[in-house]
């Protein structure tokens, strides 16, 4: 069944469309059918699950970390992990960065982007994230720009999508001397997002939609960040109607692997 639903989900992914295998409560059987199939990209949620599964599994595989991650299990991931998708506030963005900094090791990451109606998740405001991506490469990309020239910089921007940037990211914090954080040993990837929780497909399109343009607006403000090129957006019941608005990675589980195994 696994390499079924895989064969078909891959004759409709449009060429350039990554696949990536939520695995989570799935046992380590199904991952190697999954793997004999030729899926090489896994996705987990969970970081115990993750560093368990990561050891077991052929060293090929690009493992995607795509669940909440706090602090304290950043060693249980990063030293698998080919990418992290769901940087979720500047604390765990910097807390991986000093963790890359003490290993020697740059992390991909994907910064992850509430845009649907739900209070519940987590993520980055679209303000917020032009805002951090701001911080990062004011100044050429080396070193920060204080406040006060941030604001001015922002001033001569074009208010394209999002308008005027307030510098009132949550969690942003200067350093000494005022500088906003550079981030030495994080590669800026793309976004990551999810849809409202809705069975209305068009309201699914308009998120899929906001994260698009905000994606696309990144892209244009900040071309120093040459591998922003990834939007991972789409799962097992929406990843059609992603693909069409823009989608460069989909996570499917449930539709590969069928009910998790609890």
């Amino acid at each position: 069944m696994i390499a079924q639903n895989i064969e078909s989900i891959l004759e409709e992914l449009p060429q350039g469309v990554k696949l990536v295998a939520v695995s989570k409560f799935q046992p380590l059987e199904a991952l190697l059918e999954a793997y004999a199939m030729g899926q090489r990209c896994f996705g987990e949620n969970r970081p115990q699950e993750f560093a368990a599964k990561a050891v077991q599994m052929p060293q090929d595989v690009e493992w995607h970390f795509i669940g909440h991650l706090q602090t304290n299990k950043l060693k249980l991931v990063l030293p698998y992990a080919h990418i992290v998708e769901s940087i979720d506030t500047v604390h765990l963005l910097e807390a991986v960065d000093n963790w890359g900094a003490q290993h020697d090791k740059v992390i991909n990451v994907l910064l992850e982007v509430h845009i649907g109606a739900e209070e519940t998740k987590q993520g980055f405001t679209p303000e917020e994230v032009i805002e951090l991506l701001d911080s990062v490469t004011s100044d050429g990309g080396s070193g920060q720009l204080p406040p006060s020239e941030a604001i001015a910089a922002q001033s001569s921007l074009p208010n394209q999508v999002f308008g005027p940037l307030p510098l009132s990211r949550r969690g942003w914090q200067p350093s000494e001397g005022g500088h906003a954080r550079c981030y030495q040993n994080i590669n800026f990837c793309g976004l990551m997002g999810m849809a409202s929780h809705v069975d209305d497909e068009e309201a699914i399109a308009a998120d899929f939609e906001r994260i698009k343009r905000l994606f696309d607006e990144c892209r244009t403000r900040f071309p120093q960040l040459k591998d922003f090129t990834q939007l991972s957006i789409g799962m097992s019941g929406d990843w059609r109607i992603a693909v069409r608005h823009g989608s460069t990675e989909v996570r499917i589980g449930t539709a590969i692997f069928g009910p998790r195994k609890y």
